[in-house]
């Protein structure tokens, strides 16, 4: 009978064909836990007192991510996790997700703290796509960009000075690559597993940035999390899927290239920052006072789109 790579005992369950390793359940479980304390460690993610607001929406991603973090986060060190959800207004998908997402965290025992674009933005998706002013302004590039500043608000009301999102090693890539087909060089420059904020010392990290998608959805499956697998019904206008697609594709061709490509992205990165150590300095919008890269910030770009003709 063939066996696990690891501990040749147990059967295999999954294939890792970028390093030929047959795994069993238990071993590529651990696989992923040590891959994620690995990435924290490297990048000296989380530290003694922190508290860390974890973005969770309720798809497989931020679920593990959540999952993992509750497990590893040692408490005796003065380490506090909370999770935050953001409700975009997407009627009939975000319902699902909101639901899962309060269940799964009364089960772990985290506190669960919940915002909407609504009450934040004054309008929920639904009602910008019906009243933005062209499809130029895209669904993604409206939600993209008041999620990032519904997180900060959220991890601010909850007292944290760390958020945790679960962007995977896949995400990493194409919004690397959505990037460098803009011609946006300075944005390249902030994709980083671990950066501060200006304002407020607010510190962001992304420990399963070195973890292949498919494998966070395996990982899922594994240790029976669940999660809400639809997905959300404005996807279709961002250049995002079209890449994701061609990865997957060269990736089945080419077992790996993923990895390689993330590692050329994020020296690139650095090179594009000026160092690796360098911290992310951005200025002060001229109308909110929130940290942003020009004079003024995209949110408030985004929401003169929405306000009544007066």
């Amino acid at each position: 009978m063939e066996t696990c790579n690891k501990c040749n005992r147990n059967p295999p369950v999954y294939f890792r064909e970028y390093s030929g390793e047959k795994l069993c359940k238990r071993c590529f479980i651990e696989s992923i836990d040590r891959k994620v304390q690995r990435t924290i460690n490297k990048f000296s993610m989380i530290k003694f007192g922190d508290h860390v607001a974890v973005a969770t929406s309720g798809g497989k991603d931020s679920l593990v991510l959540l999952s993992i973090l509750n497990a590893v986060i040692d408490t005796a060190r003065g380490i506090t996790i909370s999770a935050i959800t953001i409700d975009e207004g997407i009627s009939g998908y975000r319902d699902e997700s909101l639901k899962i997402v309060s269940e799964f965290c009364s089960k772990l025992g985290v506190p669960l703290t919940i915002l909407s674009y609504k009450e934040l933005f004054g309008t929920q998706m639904d009602e910008a796509m019906k009243i933005r002013p062209s499809a130029k302004l895209t669904s993604c590039t409206i939600c993209g960009t008041f999620r990032r500043r519904a997180i900060d608000i959220a991890a601010e009301q909850v007292g944290a000075n760390v958020i945790a999102t679960a962007h995977n090693l896949d995400d990493e890539i194409q919004t690397f690559m959505i990037n460098l087909f803009a011609g946006d060089v300075n944005r390249m420059g902030w994709n980083q597993a671990s950066s501060s904020y200006k304002t407020g010392c607010m510190k962001k990290i992304k420990p399963l940035a070195d973890t292949y998608e498919r494998e966070i959805v395996f990982y899922a499956l594994q240790k029976e999390i669940p999660f809400q697998s639809e997905q959300c019904p404005y996807m279709n206008e961002s250049i995002r899927e079209e890449i994701r697609e061609f990865l997957n594709r060269l990736e089945k061709a080419h077992p790996g290239i993923k990895y390689n490509s993330y590692k050329s992205a994020a020296d690139i990165s650095a090179l594009v920052r000026g160092g690796n150590n360098h911290e992310s300095v951005r200025g002060i919008c001229e109308n909110c006072g929130r940290d942003c890269a020009k004079q003024i910030c995209s949110v408030c770009k985004i929401q003169e789109n929405f306000k009544p003709l007066s």
